[in-house]
């Protein structure tokens, strides 16, 4: 038996400027995004979403009445995990991003048609009669990102 004390190195993860930057990079290629809004009752709420980056700040489109968006209104703290899928540089990371959330109305739905243009190739949106659209942003405050996983032998 070992009196070894293990020091995790995903507690801290990466300082705060390092994970912004590893955060920016999963968002500038192939990812999947989950954000997660806390319920009335105090429960967790998830949504796998499409996020768009726009300057430091993340854009996403949702609709009113939604659980998320009424999650949202409510309080509008939020967490957004941002996980790369395989790519050209063979990394596979993930980000967390915490922060707060503004919502404006989006009537015509011009943004949820740019977000298809983004992560569907242009196909157009299926109709949502009486959908009323929003224009969620995400104003990071925190995020946090693992240390770079270790190299696996050659």
């Amino acid at each position: 038996m070992t009196n070894q004390v293990f020091l995790d190195p995903y507690v801290k993860g990466r300082p705060g400027d390092l994970a912004r930057l590893a955060a920016a990079q999963v968002l500038a290629g192939p990812h999947l995004s989950v954000l997660s809004t806390v319920n009335p009752d105090g429960s967790p709420q998830a949504s796998v979403i499409f996020v768009k980056p726009d300057g430091g700040d993340i854009l996403f489109s949702t609709v009113k009445g939604r659980r998320k968006t009424a999650n949202m209104q409510r309080d509008p703290r939020v967490s957004l995990l941002v996980h790369s899928l395989p790519g050209a540089d063979g990394e596979i990371t993930y980000a967390v991003i915490s922060g707060t959330i503004e919502l404006t109305d989006d009537p015509e739905g011009a943004f949820h048609q740019v977000m298809y243009d983004l992560h569907m190739g242009g196909a157009i949106p299926p109709p949502e009669p009486g959908a009323q659209r929003l224009v969620a942003r995400l104003r990071p405050q925190r995020a946090y990102a693992p240390p770079p996983y270790p190299a696996g032998p050659e």
